[in-house]
């Protein structure tokens, strides 16, 4: 096997040359800790939903990769599917018991989130200006 190579299947295509503690705990972190898949957990901490109404409130995210990221966190116990059996089929997600204590591990990141989105835009838009004017204050590597 090459040098850097998965043994098991794990989301990242991770590079852990064997199954350690620190490589599962690196995998789950790298798929939950992802910006779809916070965004999915948020909105069905609000209630359950349909592959139409997440896509619809997730602005920027396609089909393929909610596809994706919905069967991640099934397959993960976070979120479970339900298809009811009517014409035309009906799909819905909602967070399992398991999902629903994620939710509230990341509430306070999501909260923090908000509450300083401001002042990031902000110091980002002084930061590109002076990367612009050519005062960067930080070191080149």
């Amino acid at each position: 096997m090459e040098d850097g190579t998965s043994m098991f299947p794990s989301h990242t295509g991770g590079t852990c040359v064997e199954v350690t503690d620190a490589c599962r705990l690196r995998d789950l972190l790298d798929r939950i800790g992802d910006k779809w898949s916070l965004l999915v957990v948020e909105l069905l901490g609000e209630g359950t939903r349909r592959f139409t109404e997440l896509k619809r409130d997730i602005d920027g995210i396609s089909q393929r990769m909610l596809t994706r990221t919905l069967r991640y966190l099934e397959r993960d116990g976070l979120v479970r599917r339900t298809v009811h059996p009517v014409v035309p089929p009906r799909v819905d997600y909602d967070l399992t018991p398991m999902g629903a204590s994620l939710l509230q591990a990341i509430a306070p990141l999501v909260g923090w989130t908000r509450a300083h989105r401001d002042e990031i835009t902000a110091a980002r838009a002084a930061y590109d200006t002076r990367e612009t004017e050519g005062g960067s204050t930080v070191a080149s590597p």
